[in-house]
């Protein structure tokens, strides 16, 4: 019988002392391939608008760093991203609620921004000369940092708005400010026993993170939306971690097998077969884990149905 353990709720990760590797007007790096490299920033924009929205006028736009100047402005009481490039211009303002700061979590029920009631939040999303009167909306919030005046520094929202009317076409847009990647997403087939057919994606909008360790093993930790999920994750033993390299996996760790032991919601396997393929690793100064992302497949108790997940911890 699969085993039952009782998995303790994890604490969000904070990654400290990250240089932005993204200019206003530069282009993004190279993605990480060696277990010592930086991580790298993330400032982009895009927008899918339905038809019949007025700010969007029906199309999709993107932009990065290579194809406009993206910047932040405010504070973490009321944020204002702008792109701009010689022919084109958007706004995304986004407010807390009145005596309140901006954190991570999901904002429901925004108002136009410059003109919220009571404790609605705010949400103003403009642009190319078009903008709304009244806003119907929400956003969340994955990632948001500030400096010690208070100047927001890094961004990692996403918004839905409406204009005139709550039942007016929306406007959908991704915000990215020197922003690093935060998620856990799983797929899980039918029958497999920890993730028992359902799929899942966790965020900072919505969930907490936590990692430990170093390239010669880690543990790793997810907390929302009434779920908890803990991994141990190890290489072969005598080996370390390298980015870019896939590892058959077996719970406990061996000689030519990395070790996967993923549970969640208090179900554990036994034994598990798999594999684990480390797409990004950095490594503070002192060999602990700054950063992680990786893919793996695990089958429980030698059965054919599996978990399928993708990690990414600030990388």
């Amino acid at each position: 019988m699969p085993r039952s353990t009782g998995w303790r709720r994890v604490l969000t990760g904070v990654l400290a002392g990250l240089t932005a590797t993204v200019g206003l007007t530069t282009a993004l790096a190279a993605p990480a391939r060696a277990a010592t490299t930086a991580p790298v920033a993330v400032t982009k924009y895009s927008h899918t608008s339905k038809p019949g929205d007025y700010i969007g006028q029906g199309t999709t736009a993107s932009f990065t760093p290579k194809t406009a100047t993206i910047s932040t402005g405010g504070s973490a009481e009321y944020v204002r991203f702008r792109v701009s490039t010689d022919s084109t211009w958007w706004d995304v303002e986004l407010a807390a609620p009145q005596g309140e700061k901006l954190r991570p979590g999901v904002y429901r029920n925004a108002e136009r921004a410059a003109f919220r009631t009571g404790r609605s939040p705010g949400l103003d999303v403009s642009g190319d000369g078009r903008g709304c009167n009244t806003v119907y909306g929400q956003f969340s919030v994955n990632q948001i940092e500030t400096d010690a005046d208070g100047t927001v520094t890094l961004l990692d929202a996403t918004y839905t708005q409406h204009c005139e009317s709550a039942t007016a076409p929306a406007l959908t847009g991704v915000v990215k400010y020197r922003a690093y990647p935060l998620s856990y997403a799983y797929t899980s087939d039918a029958g497999d026993w920890i993730g028992n057919g359902h799929s899942q994606t966790h965020t900072g909008s919505t969930s907490t993170f936590s990692i430990s360790g170093s390239a010669d093993g880690i543990r790793y930790g997810v907390s929302g939306k009434r779920e908890d999920w803990s991994a141990s994750i190890a290489p072969p033993q005598g080996e370390q971690f390298k980015a870019g390299t896939t590892y058959a996996t077996q719970r406990f760790r061996g000689p030519g097998v990395g070790g996967l032991d993923m549970g969640g919601n208090g179900r554990g396997c036994n034994s598990s077969t798999g594999e684990l393929t480390v797409t990004k690793l950095a490594l503070n100064s002192d060999g602990t884990v700054k950063a992680f992302a990786a893919t793996f497949v695990q089958h429980c108790e030698g059965g054919t149905p599996a978990l399928h997940g993708t990690i990414h911890y600030y990388a």
